[in-house]
């Protein structure tokens, strides 16, 4: 599912610029994705489309949020201190956030992989027709190993 994502991500600048799902579901399937990750995707995208109409507004300043023990289990330790550096640089608002954790539960499955915590940050970015900032896009992009430290 998370390559499907992934082709979608690169392959269209916003949600509305991707055809039907039918069309597009052909579109995949020429492309070389299996029919069930091609649903499984489909699926995800309706789900992050209706999670973005229900989780708008501001955060409350000086709130803190607290992880249920589903939440930690789906999303692990890694990718939980990933979501709370995003948010603590003031890359991902509140809202934002709990659109990930929302996408990252629907995937069900965990402790998740860091890599397809990053990708649903992405996917949130790109299904609010926002483009991320430079400091999202490298931590979503350069390997943990590949950092230089200074």
């Amino acid at each position: 599912m998370f390559d499907v994502l992934v082709y979608l991500y690169e392959n269209y600048w916003r949600p509305d610029a991707c055809p039907e799902p039918k069309q597009l579901s052909r579109k995949l399937s020429a492309v070389g994705f299996e029919p069930e990750e091609i649903q499984d995707a489909l699926r995800w995208l309706d789900g992050l489309a209706t999670t973005a109409e229900s989780h708008s507004g501001s955060p409350v300043q000086g709130s803190m949020r607290i992880y249920t023990a589903q939440e930690r289990d789906v999303l692990g330790d890694e990718s939980i201190g990933f979501i709370v550096f995003l948010e603590s640089a003031g890359v991902l608002p509140a809202p934002m956030r709990e659109m990930v954790i929302d996408r990252a539960l629907a995937v069900g499955t965990g402790p998740m992989e860091l890599e397809d915590v990053k990708i649903i940050v992405l996917m949130v970015f790109w299904s609010l027709g926002e483009e991320p900032d430079a400091l999202v896009l490298d931590e979503l992009f350069v390997d943990a190993e590949d950092r230089v430290i200074h």
